[in-house]
């Protein structure tokens, strides 16, 4: 039996112990089916009771309304930055995109393969330290949508409020998605990855209004058709199996900490365990503005790399690992998605206020 560490990865990250206890108790005989959940057909009763069950938790725990569908689809995030502009674009062959970080500045490269892009704001010359405030948006009125990333894992930053567009609203909430309340009413589409916060990496989690589909370029592919997906309930084509039932898993599992309601609370609890503690150092200096700053990302360096990996190395051997920052950045970062325990954030808010006073 391996002890398990305090695993801070972006993604895929920690799963709730629990899940994981629940799914290892079924992955051999899934309730007396005598099979795997991998194993069994996606046409099966048996599988077809898992799909709904997963997809009846999500829509109730997101409230999502009746005007929405949820998919449960493939391909990443990142296919989504091209499936949202072959299926929106077409209305005026034109939209909006704000770049607060790297995954929303390929969204909007990618789109850009497909109409016109105008970029509504650009953190890259000020480093994606900052979410601009609704006035800093510069939007066109004949954009067929806006597109913004609600969280940046990368530069730990993340929108506070919901921009106000007079246009279909897009967001990738791949980071933060499950962790707080969201009004999906105002939202045209959303969509996000599960591998941070709501199951293995393979399962994409799509969010789209239903008036909003139907309205597909001539070349969209088919697997990318959002009309074709949801006439098809998210099985057009064999669906990933394991990864929706592991999703249903966790939001049973978020269902006894009081939902997303209740997960908002216990993140910002953790989040401000580090930030406070960051704060008070005289080693490290906080990457995104304090208005900025992420609960899921936790951004973070010292005046030199060499020290930035004393500091990594000296908390994987205190059984905290992942902590290196992006490859793009460098830094530390300490991702603190649904699953990661309280006692891991006080554990690495410890080590951070030891190795300050060590090493100033």
């Amino acid at each position: 039996m391996y002890d398990r560490v305090y695993n801070f990865a972006a993604g895929p990250s920690t799963l709730p112990e629990e899940v994981l206890q629940r799914a290892g108790s079924e992955i051999m005989n899934y309730q007396g089916t005598g099979m795997s959940v991998m194993e069994m057909s996606h046409r099966s009763p048996a599988f077809q009771k898992i799909f709904d069950h997963t997809k009846q938790q999500f829509i109730k725990l997101m409230h999502v309304p009746d005007t929405h569908e949820v998919l449960f689809l493939q391909g990443g995030a990142s296919t989504q930055f091209s499936a949202v502009p072959l299926n929106f674009i077409s209305a005026a062959g034109k939209a909006d995109y704000a770049l607060t970080g790297n995954f929303s500045t390929i969204a909007a490269k990618e789109a850009k393969k497909y109409g016109e892009i105008h970029i509504a704001y650009d953190g890259k010359e000020e480093g994606f330290h900052h979410i601009p405030r609704q006035e800093e948006l510069v939007l066109s009125k004949d954009a067929s949508y806006f597109h913004y990333c609600a969280n940046n894992t990368i530069f730990g930053t993340e929108w506070n409020y919901v921009p106000e567009v007079s246009v279909p609203l897009v967001c990738d909430m791949s980071s933060d998605i499950t962790s707080r309340p969201v009004d999906i009413s105002k939202y045209a589409l959303i969509y996000a990855g599960a591998q941070k916060n709501m199951a293995p990496a393979g399962v994409t989690v799509v969010i789209i209004r239903k008036d909003m589909a139907g309205h597909e370029l001539p070349i969209t592919p088919l697997m990318m058709n959002y009309e074709t997906l949801i006439k098809k309930d998210s099985m057009y084509n064999t669906p990933p199996c394991w990864q929706i039932y592991m999703l249903g898993l966790v939001m049973d599992w978020l269902e006894t900490k009081g939902g997303v309601e209740g997960m908002a609370k216990i993140k910002h609890q953790k989040a401000m365990l580090l930030y406070d503690a960051l704060e008070n150092t005289k080693v490290f200096h906080l990457h995104a503005d304090p208005d900025s700053r992420s609960d899921m990302n936790v951004t973070f360096r010292t005046d030199s790399a060499e020290l930035d990996a004393k500091f990594v190395a000296g908390a994987a051997d205190a059984g905290m690992v992942n902590l290196k920052g992006h490859r793009l950045t460098g830094g530390i970062r300490a991702s603190i998605y649904n699953a990661m325990p309280v006692e891991g954030v006080e554990k690495l808010r410890d080590y951070i206020i030891r190795f300050d006073k060590e090493n100033r």
